[in-house]
């Protein structure tokens, strides 16, 4: 992995994998969002929370820039390893989406990839990040995924008070038998 990466545009850069992890959400899922009311989500955010999530819309716009100018390490270790980890990524983002398309809009998603994780598509949106970086031997694309996580972190604190203020103690009882991430036990203060 090299301080300053080697840029040029072509075909087989990391853009592929980026807009396969941007649109297929994005395509599926906004009639959905919308539906469940997210806007007014969306406009419950505090300043603070407002500001890290244009943070976060900076980091993904600085992705795709980047994305068209690094080439992907083709037929290398570090290529295979990032493919499974991204690949792996896009099963969990692609059983998220369904999840989240085919619940009810009158009762919290907990299903499938929500059995497991509060927040599917965040720990989707970082795996993927994270195996882009290394099919690309990137260390900035690395680091673009650690800040992502840091900073879905706190954006889904908003989305929770949300999400109990409309699903009531549907949403709670969910809360207190889903742990928020993968692989991380549930705190007692959660």
């Amino acid at each position: 992995m090299s301080l300053i990466p080697e840029f040029e545009l072509g075909l087989w850069n990391a853009w592929i994998f980026i807009l396969l992890v941007f649109i297929i959400p994005h395509l599926f899922l906004n009639k959905y969002w919308k539906a469940r009311g997210w806007d007014e989500e969306a406009r419950s955010y505090s300043k603070k929370e407002k500001k890290l999530g244009n943070i976060l819309t900076v980091i993904f716009v600085a992705s795709v820039i980047y994305g068209v100018f690094l080439p992907l390490k083709l037929c290398t270790t570090w290529f295979y390893v990032g493919l499974s980890i991204y690949l792996l990524g896009m099963i969990f983002l692609i059983m998220a989406t369904l999840n989240f398309a085919t619940t009810p809009l009158d009762k919290p998603v907990t299903k499938g990839a929500y059995h497991i994780s509060r927040h599917p598509l965040s720990f989707a949106g970082f795996m993927t990040l994270t195996g882009m970086g290394i099919a690309c031997i990137s260390w900035i694309f690395l680091l673009l995924a650690v800040v992502f996580i840091i900073l879905m972190n706190t954006l889904v604190i908003p989305e929770e008070r949300w999400c109990l203020e409309k699903y009531g103690n549907a949403y709670r009882e969910y809360m207190d038998r889903t742990p928020k991430w993968i692989g991380i036990p549930k705190s007692e203060k959660e």
